[in-house]
C-alpha cells in the first residue's frame, strides 16, 4: 500500500476514497464552502472516529488543521454540515459507496468463500433503525413505531469476513419481499435468506432466472411431492423433490430440526451439495445478524444523524462507506487483527503518522508469555478497611 509515512491516518484513509467527481467545482455550484467530497469525507471520519454529534464534529474539525486543510475548509459549523447532509443527493452517497465496494472485490477476488465447492455466497436481510415519532411523522409504521428499514446483501468473502455489496434504504412499511427484486439478481451467487423474502411469486420469478438461493419458508406454502431422497444427518427430516402452487419446476426441499426442536424447512435451487451442506449453509446467515449488530455498536448507525429522509439515507450509504474503508485498510496492510481491534487502534492513532500507526500495528511483543501456570489457589481474604473517611460497620456472618 502506498503511503506518505509522516501523512496523517485520517488523511491516508480518505485519499483512498474514490471522490474526486464530487470536488468538482461543476459539481458544487453555489456550496463554496463545504464541497459535496469534503461533506462525504467528514460523515466517513465521524464513522470511523466515533463523533458524537454536529458540534464534535465541529469541534473535531478544528482541533485538527491538517484535516481541516485537505478538506480545503476553512471556518465550518455544525449548522452548516446539517443542513447540506439533508440536501445531498442519495444517489452520489450511492455511487461513491458502490466505488469503494469495486475495490473491496477487487481486492478479494480471489477468495473461495466458506468452501470452493458452495462458491460466492450473498446472504440477504433487512435491519431497522428507530427515529424519533414526533420529528419523522414521514417514518410511522404504528403508534409506538416510526422506524426505517435498511434492506442489506451481504457477501461473504471467507469464513470469518463479509461486507455489504448493496443496499436499499427505505421506509418501516417496505416488507422484505417487496426489495428482493433489487437486492437477488443474477450474479453468478447463491442468495441465502430467511421466511421474508421467498414469496410464491419471488421463488417462481427465481426458478424461472435459473438462480442459485437457499431460502427458509413458511409452514403455509403448500407442496406437492415428486421424489424422496435419502437423508445423511440425524437431524434432516426428510430431503425431496418438490412442486409449488403456481409452478412447473421442481425444486429442493430440506426439512431439518435444530438441538432446540425447532422446525426449519428450506427451498432451494443447489441440487449438487448434500442435505447436510444445505442445513450447514443456511446456518451460516447469523453472519448478516453479526455484521448488523458491529455496525451499529462500532460505528454511527444507531446514531441518527437527520430527521428528514435524505439525510437518513445518506447516512445509510457513509455508515457503510466507511466500514468498507476500515475493510480495504485491514486487507491492504494484511494484518491478521479482527476487524474491531483494527479499527480501534485506528481510533488510537487517527491522528498520528501512518509510520506511528503501522509501528504500532506490526509490534512485536517483547516479552513471550510462558502460558497459564499452575499455582496453588490462595483462599480469599476480606479487604482491609483503609483510611480515615468512610464509615465502615463490619457485618458478622451467620
Amino acid at each position: 500500500m502506498k503511503s506518505i509515512g509522516h501523512k496523517a491516518l485520517i488523511s491516508q484513509c480518505l485519499d483512498l476514497l474514490p471522490s474526486e467527481v464530487y470536488g468538482c467545482p461543476l459539481v458544487n455550484y453555489g456550496n463554496d464552502k463545504l464541497s459535496a467530497e469534503a461533506l462525504m469525507k467528514i460523515f466517513i471520519a465521524a464513522n470511523l472516529d466515533n463523533w458524537h454529534s454536529y458540534q464534535h464534529m465541529e469541534l473535531m474539525l478544528d482541533a485538527n488543521h491538517a484535516l481541516k486543510k485537505s478538506l480545503d475548509l476553512d471556518t465550518m459549523s455544525g449548522s452548516q454540515i446539517s443542513r447540506r447532509i439533508n440536501d445531498l443527493p442519495t444517489e452520489w452517497a450511492q455511487d461513491l459507496f458502490f466505488k469503494v465496494v469495486s475495490i473491496l472485490q477487487d481486492l478479494t477476488q480471489n477468495e473461495n468463500g466458506i468452501t470452493k465447492k458452495i462458491g460466492q455466497l450473498s446472504i440477504v436481510d433487512s435491519t431497522h433503525l428507530k427515529l424519533p415519532s414526533e420529528l419523522c411523522k414521514w417514518a410511522y409504521v404504528s403508534k409506538e413505531w416510526h422506524v426505517v428499514k435498511m434492506h442489506t446483501r451481504v457477501r461473504v468473502v471467507s469464513e470469518d469476513s463479509c461486507f455489504p455489496d448493496k443496499i436499499l434504504p427505505s421506509t418501516g412499511n417496505v416488507s422484505d419481499f417487496e426489495s428482493s427484486d433489487e437486492l437477488i439478481e443474477d450474479l453468478g451467487t447463491t442468495y441465502l435468506m430467511d421466511r421474508g423474502y421467498p414469496s410464491k411469486q419471488n421463488l417462481k420469478t427465481w426458478l424461472d432466472k435459473n438462480l442459485l438461493f437457499v431460502a427458509r419458508i413458511t409452514q403455509s406454502l403448500k407442496v406437492h411431492t415428486l421424489e424422496e431422497y435419502s437423508v445423511d444427518h440425524p437431524a434432516i427430516i426428510s430431503d425431496s423433490k418438490v412442486l409449488f402452487s403456481s409452478s412447473d419446476k421442481p425444486v429442493r426441499l430440506v426439512v431439518f430440526k435444530d438441538d432446540k426442536d425447532r422446525l426449519y424447512r428450506l427451498m432451494t435451487s443447489r441440487w449438487d451439495l448434500t442435505s447436510q451442506e444445505i442445513m450447514n449453509l443456511y446456518r451460516h446467515r447469523w453472519k448478516i445478524e453479526t455484521f448488523f449488530k458491529w455496525i451499529k455498536q462500532h460505528l454511527s448507525l444507531v446514531k441518527i444523524w437527520s430527521t428528514k429522509p435524505q439525510g437518513v439515507w445518506n447516512q445509510m450509504f457513509l455508515s457503510l462507506t466507511a466500514y468498507c474503508l476500515a475493510l480495504i485498510l485491514q486487507l491492504k496492510t494484511g494484518t491478521n487483527k479482527t476487524l474491531w481491534e483494527f479499527l480501534l487502534l485506528i481510533r488510537v492513532y487517527m491522528y498520528a503518522s501512518w509510520d506511528t500507526f503501522t509501528g504500532k500495528l506490526f509490534r512485536k511483543k517483547s516479552k513471550t508469555s510462558k502460558g497459564r501456570q499452575k499455582v496453588p489457589i490462595e483462599k480469599k481474604k476480606d479487604p482491609e478497611f483503609q483510611g480515615s473517611v468512610a464509615k465502615v460497620k463490619v457485618q458478622k456472618r451467620k
